[in-house]
């Protein structure tokens, strides 16, 4: 068919294959180049909405506390709140106070932090301190805390559920281990021992000043005098 096509003819079809050649590789490049660009695109869209709502959990984990209170209120247990937010607040998410509670030693305006545990007092009790209010605690057993911790004067965090404590040996340390026994009256235990000699029983222990009826109910089954 070329041999029938004069020098002209030739050139014309040369230049006219060269053109077609051209332009298809020219379609060809922007279409691959279009569809890579979605793709890229496409990827950036879904990890921004992943990165955003990361943030957003992120946040939102932020923006609350999760306490565990316990004691004179109607409905014990764990409460999650807004940041900042006050004992007030934790007690009025527990359904707010029993007819017995006391709240006379009870700082209301107190900016809760996450992971404690906070015990609303009794009237029963004789004397109340800071420490049996407000107990420092940890994220990982809060919650373990709350499934055996219904009562005001039960502190889970009591290591000897197997054995007792033996209070005229106890250190200051193990002494803490004990509900409702902090620094201070850890420290009165030790004190009062080292004045008046060793506890012949444990029903001494009330002669430790902070140390009522109350208080000795929860203990006793916990403690000898060995």
């Amino acid at each position: 068919m070329l041999d029938n096509l004069n020098k002209n003819q030739k050139r014309i079809l040369i230049v006219i294959i060269i053109v077609v050649s051209i332009g298809f590789i020219y379609y060809i490049y922007n279409k691959i180049g279009k569809n890579e660009n979605i793709d890229l695109d496409e990827n950036i869209l879904v990890t921004n909405n992943l990165t955003q709502e990361d943030n957003k959990n992120t946040q939102d984990e932020q923006e609350y506390v999760i306490v565990h209170i316990t004691g004179s209120v109607k409905t014990p247990g764990i409460v999650k709140l807004k940041q900042g937010s006050r004992i007030e607040d934790a007690i009025q998410s527990a359904g707010g106070l029993t007819e017995n509670a006391d709240i006379s030693k009870v700082n209301l305006a107190y900016v809760i932090e996450d992971g404690i545990k906070i015990r609303i007092p009794s009237l029963d009790e004789q004397e109340i301190e800071e420490e049996d209010i407000l107990i420092e605690g940890s994220g990982e057993n809060i919650i373990q805390e709350a499934e055996k911790d219904t009562n005001i004067s039960i502190n889970t965090n009591s290591k000897n559920t197997n054995k007792t404590i033996n209070i005229n040996k106890a250190t200051e340390n193990e002494l803490q281990t004990l509900p409702g026994i902090g620094g201070s009256l850890a420290s009165r235990i030790i004190e009062y021992r080292e004045e008046n000699g060793k506890f012949l029983a444990i029903e001494d222990i009330k002669n430790v000043s902070g140390i009522g009826e109350s208080k000795y109910n929860n203990i006793k089954d916990l403690i000898s005098v060995r």
